[in-house]
This record gives structure tokens, C-alpha cells and sequence, in this order.
């Protein structure tokens, strides 16, 4: 299913550093109803890569971000992050994967104790967990890595005496990625790590990401929806629709060529400052409830190319080319050719 594990003759798939499979989350709400958040979802990711998360807002995405890891309890599917499930692993043996996977919050402000100053919200880790080889962290280790995590997301080392009020928006994001890194990562879930940032500083935190991947080689799931982002920082692209994974692939893949209508909308909904450009018709109707989700395809109602096969029969993911996978009946390759990128 996934194109990016796809090899020639005689080549080796590398194992995925995180796999997940027909992976659900569901609500019990009152009177018995049901809510689906996340809804059979599977996709691996590799060691080094960055897949992009995108979607309407309530699509799962943040749900999907938070299960990944494990602060969200899956109801059903198999996560298995470097060779090991970790599904229903319960958290005295879940703790020492802790470090090795950490999470970039949207909230920047919310994120932070207010209380705390900002060297000792960077030493609580370093204090509860040990290094990677064993040994507890010394007092002198712990100051060298709090100005060491400083330096790399380019703030200077005062500010470990200072307050999160005292610090902009994306400032409190640095600090945040600081705090996610002191363990050493090699797993990172940003769930709209700028969506609440002003556009300038979009672009630095985002550069930020990038640099430090290519620094210290970090693996990112990266949660969005804004499409430029992930067009920025991603190698691949996953796009969710009312708790599925609808289309999955190489960004460029993805973003230039989508092989799903609703990805088609997504890129064609990107506002281009281009005079008397032509504007596309949006998709009728809103997004049904994940409570009620339609039968057959969960897109048919919203849809300009469903047929009455889409209204009764679920589309599964499959590979229409070896870039992209997508669940979709009848994939639009009659309009994919001349869509601008995102």
C-alpha cells in the first residue's frame, strides 16, 4: 500500500521506524451514539521521513497525531514504532519509549507551565528520564544540554531564567521544540505546530523543523492544514477525510497530480494572488458527521464525480501510480494533469 516502500528486483524494503495498521479511535457519547475520529487508518513511515498530515479541521488528524504515540488510547489497529507494538503496551514499559518519541503541541502558551521558568521545564525530562546509555543525568550534564537545546533552536541561554509570558508566540515554539528534543528524539509528532503563529513566523519555525532534521536526523509526522506547509517540510502526504486516509503519497505526487476529488479541492481551494484568476467551484454540502458517516464512499456527498457504486461499496486505498495511493472508485486522471501545486 505504501509507494514509499516500494523497491526494484532484488531490493529490500527497509523497515519503518512507525507502522501503523487499520488503526480506529471511537467515542462513546450519550445514548449510545458513537463517534468514529479515526476510522481504519494505515500507512508506514520511514526512518528520516517526513509524512504530512492534512485535512478540514475534525477530519482526526489531531486524534490520529496524539494515538501515534500513545497520549491517545487507540481502540482498535496495531501501532508498531521501531520494530516493537506498542498498541496496548502499558505505560511502566511504555515510559523508556518516551524519550524516544515526543510530541510539538499547537498551543504554544498552553504547552508551558507559566509558573516554571524555562531552564526547568527543559530539565524535567533530563530529570525523570535517564540517558540513552543508563546513566542518570548529572546537574552539570543538565545545564550543558540546556544551553546545548538553546543553541539549536536559536535562542540565547538568558532565556532559560526567563518566564513563557516573557517570550512572542514563536519564541514559546522554539521552546517548545527544545523541550521536545532534549530527550534525543527519533520520532516527532508536530500536531499545527504554526497554525496559530503570523505567516512571517510560520516560515522561520518551519525552517526550523527542516534544519533540525537535517541536523539530527529526525523523523516527523507533521499535522497541518495549510497546504504550502507541508508543501515545504514534507516528502510525503497523507490526506484525511472524515477519519480515513482518502490519498497518500510523494508531495509533489500528491500536490500536483491528486488522484482523489477531495485532494483536488484542497489544492484548488489554495488562494493565488493571480488577476482575474479562475476561481473553482467549491464542494457542496459540509462534512458529515463522523457519528452518521455515510455508506459507501464517505466522500460520495460532497463529491462532483460520484456514481450510485460510490454510494454503497467503501474504495480502498490502492497504488494508481508508484507515487500515490488512493481510495477513490474512480480516480479523476481526467483532470490531474493540469492542477497547479499547492
Amino acid at each position: 500500500m505504501n509507494s514509499a516502500l516500494q523497491t526494484g528486483p532484488g531490493i529490500s524494503a527497509p523497515a519503518p521506524l512507525l507502522s501503523v495498521t487499520d488503526l480506529r479511535k471511537t467515542y462513546t457519547l450519550r445514548h449510545g451514539r458513537v463517534l468514529h475520529a479515526v476510522d481504519g487508518v494505515s500507512f508506514n513511515v520511514l526512518l528520516g521521513e517526513v509524512l504530512g498530515l492534512v485535512g478540514e479541521s475534525g477530519c482526526g488528524k489531531s486524534t490520529l497525531g496524539r494515538s501515534l504515540i500513545r497520549l491517545t488510547n487507540p481502540s482498535s489497529g496495531r501501532i508498531v514504532f521501531d520494530g516493537r507494538d506498542i498498541t496496548t503496551l502499558p505505560e511502566r514499559a511504555l515510559r523508556p519509549l518516551r524519550q524516544q518519541m515526543q510530541m510539538v503541541f499547537q498551543d504554544s502558551y498552553a504547552s508551558l507551565n507559566p509558573r516554571r521558568r524555562i531552564g526547568d521545564l527543559l530539565a524535567e525530562p533530563l530529570k525523570v528520564h535517564k540517558k540513552p546509555d543508563g546513566q542518570k543525568w548529572t546537574a552539570q550534564g543538565i545545564a550543558e544540554r540546556q544551553s546545548e537545546l538553546m543553541d539549536l533552536v536559536g535562542l540565547g541561554r538568558s532565556a532559560l531564567e526567563r518566564y513563557p509570558h516573557e517570550f512572542s508566540g514563536g519564541q514559546r515554539q522554539r521552546i517548545n521544540i527544545a523541550r521536545a528534543l532534549a530527550l534525543s528524539p527519533r520520532l516527532i509528532v508536530a500536531d499545527e505546530p504554526v497554525s496559530a503563529l503570523d505567516v512571517s513566523v510560520q516560515a522561520q519555525i518551519v525552517n526550523l523543523f527542516a534544519d533540525l532534521q537535517d541536523h539530527l536526523g529526525l523523523t516527523y509526522v507533521f499535522v497541518a492544514h495549510d497546504l504550502a506547509v507541508v508543501r515545504q517540510i514534507s516528502t510525503r502526504v497523507a490526506v484525511m477525510y472524515l477519519g480515513a486516509i482518502v490519498e497518500i503519497g510523494e508531495t509533489d505526487a500528491v500536490l500536483h497530480r491528486p488522484a482523489h476529488p477531495y485532494t483536488l479541492a484542497l489544492t484548488q481551494a489554495v488562494p493565488r494572488p493571480v488577476p482575474g484568476a479562475h476561481r473553482p467551484t467549491p464542494l457542496r454540502g459540509d462534512v458529515p458527521s463522523p457519528i452518521a458517516r455515510p455508506t459507501g464512499c464517505r466522500f460520495h456527498t460532497r463529491c462532483p464525480v460520484a456514481q450510485d457504486r460510490c454510494k454503497v461499496e467503501e474504495p480502498r486505498l490502492r497504488s494508481v501510480t508508484t507515487r500515490q495511493d488512493v481510495a477513490c472508485h474512480y480516480p479523476n486522471d481526467w483532470v490531474v494533469s493540469d492542477t497547479p501545486a499547492a
